[in-house]
């Protein structure tokens, strides 16, 4: 899902360094965040106050199902419970399952939820709300995200208050990161509504430790804590979320005691949060990992989705993987993260991030930064720049636009290096005779012109990963071309068997190969090129509220697993 920052999509609130499948049955307790967040600091015993926190954009729906952005999966961690969590450890712990296991032959899953947890409303949570919501998302197929979690239950029952029972046809390699996301809703207020896609969800019911109060879009979001969270009531009493696009100006908000956290910030900003009074800069890797990626436009005309919108205007010369492979050469991936993130991550391999232990494959040999390379595989593919205008023409079968590569190039305005860095790529593929006009888009346009609209040759966006690579893995999937969450109309057979060959596999050594066998042709047929990892970068007041969670991991400080438990400085 598209998460951890506005510039980036994907559903990456909760992951792990490592991750295993984790054995049946409960693990140990969970936080007073219900979350599986780590456990809370000494942070006093001091309790209320308002927690403000500044970051550069906002949520794109209210609704759990249509949610793409990352502000909108923070909002959903806050105020809805998912059957299992996960520790920034990795483990997968009891949330509102308290305990889980599966049948002898791998099909049956057999989930006893807790008897005491109601809605926001006074509504009590039973198992039946989540059998609906289960259903919801898998039935759902213009959802863009959801679907693909709840897909493989063929019977979902609910045989008393207390009890889920989910059918699958084969066994399951991932059963619990398939729950971490399954945002629990109120079948009283759901199954009222004709249309599950255009509900607004303007009171957004959950069950969660905090409630909406208040939400203007793009301006702010205001949550009450619920004194009567089944799972211990938050030590705050309210959350204040405020868009401040201007990097600049979030800087200054913090640093003027106007926020009490920012979300994002300019790398170039570190030194100077550093140095200010009563401010702390908190920088870590992410629990799952975040990415920066180039999307190409790769889709066949035969492939475009016109029924759902489709008008696939990409660039022709991009459908050719010599092209591909010349631009991953003329990147410079290093340089990006020394100049536009001033080191503050790594560069990136593929859409797996090292996050996720042993599913990144280490082994697969990435493109190295090579200029003459790049240029030999232009020259040897017939792109010529015989004008000599330093850019290269299109080959004599291919109807592009202007007669040569030259490509539009879009990113995310929410983007604090969104602009540098494409001016910076710029800069390096005009080395190989290749030029691109850049534009910058808000994230709802750009999501509109990406997919499945397929109207635009390169994108400078970015993911979140869950802790279990399949999510991110299944951008790539032909079947996803015409629901919008594929973004790069990628597809490939052979990574279509893969996927779902590992999607049935149950021994953990057998499903990594798959998963890093499926890597390797990702990195060859080039549909991305992955710039970068990032890593978290927050910073906070340590004069107004303290008991931050600050782990070497983290799925940043806007998570529950902090704002639950911090509290007032006494």
């Amino acid at each position: 899902m598209r998460h951890l920052s506005a510039t980036s999509r994907g559903a990456a609130l909760l992951g792990a360094l490592a991750i295993g499948l984790a054995a049946c049955g409960a693990g140990p307790a969970t936080s007073p965040s219900g979350s599986g967040a780590a456990a809370p600091t000494d942070a006093g015993t001091a309790t209320g106050g308002t927690v403000r926190i500044a970051s550069g954009g906002s949520p794109d729906s209210l609704n759990p199902g249509n949610g793409l952005l990352s502000e909108s999966y923070d909002l959903y961690e806050l105020v809805y419970d998912t059957p299992i969590g996960m520790t920034a450890d990795g483990e997968y712990v009891p949330e509102l399952a308290t305990s889980w296991e599966v049948s002898d032959d791998g099909l049956t899953w057999t989930l006893q939820i807790v008897d005491d947890a109601t809605f926001h409303d006074g509504t009590p949570l039973t198992s039946e709300d989540i059998a609906y919501t289960l259903e919801l998302y898998r039935d759902t197929a213009d959802f863009p995200y959801m679907p693909s979690y709840p897909d493989v239950f063929t019977e979902i029952e609910a045989p008393s208050p207390t009890e889920l029972v989910l059918t699958t046809e084969e066994p399951v390699g991932n059963f619990e990161s398939r729950m971490l996301f399954m945002y629990v809703l109120p079948k009283h207020i759901w199954e009222a509504q004709e249309d599950p896609i255009a509900f607004e969800n303007e009171e957004m019911i959950g069950s969660g430790p905090f409630k909406l109060t208040a939400y203007e879009q793009g301006t702010s979001i205001e949550l009450a804590a619920n004194t009567d969270y089944w799972n211990g009531r938050p030590n705050v009493d309210e959350l204040i979320f405020q868009t401040i696009e201007n990097s600049d100006a979030r800087v200054s908000a913090l640093t003027n005691g106007d926020v009490d956290m920012i979300t994002e910030f300019p790398a170039t900003a570190v030194t100077a949060l550093r140095n200010a009074d009563n401010v702390e800069v908190y920088v870590a890797d992410g629990t799952s990992g975040s990415l920066s990626d180039i999307i190409f436009n790769v889709v066949d005309p035969a492939d475009c989705p016109t029924d759902a919108g489709g008008v696939c205007t990409g660039h022709p010369a991009l459908r050719d993987v010599a092209v591909r492979q010349a631009l991953s050469h003329a990147t410079n991936k290093q340089e990006l993260v020394d100049v536009a993130l001033l080191g503050l991550g790594s560069p990136g391999l593929g859409l797996v991030p090292p996050g996720l232990g042993d599913w990144y494959a280490s082994e697969v040999q990435d493109y190295a930064y090579d200029v003459d390379a790049a240029n030999a595989l232009l020259d040897d593919a017939g792109y010529e720049d015989t004008n000599g205008d330093g850019v290269r023409e299109c080959l004599a079968d291919q109807e592009c636009p202007t007669g040569d590569l030259t490509f539009r190039f879009m990113y995310p305005t929410d983007s604090d290096t969104g602009a540098r860095e494409s001016e910076m790529i710029g800069d390096m593929w005009a080395e190989v005779g290749v030029k691109i006009t850049v534009q910058g888009l808000d994230p709802d346009t750009l999501t509109s012109v990406c997919c499945p609209t397929f109207d635009y040759d390169v994108i400078r966006w970015g993911w979140g990963s869950d802790p279990d690579p399949a999510f991110l893995l299944g951008v790539a999937l032909c079947d996803e071309i015409s629901t919008g969450f594929s973004e790069t109309g990628y597809c490939n057979p052979d990574f279509d068997a893969l996927y779902a060959a590992q999607g049935v596999e149950t021994d953990h050594d057998a499903r990594v190969d798959q998963i890093h066998e499926m890597q390797q042709i990702l990195m060859d047929d080039v549909p991305y090129i992955i710039p970068y990892y990032d890593q978290v970068t927050q910073a906070y007041r340590s004069d107004t509220f303290t008991g931050w969670q600050l782990g070497e991991r983290s799925p940043g400080l806007q998570d529950v697993g902090s704002l639950a438990v911090i509290r007032p400085v006494e």
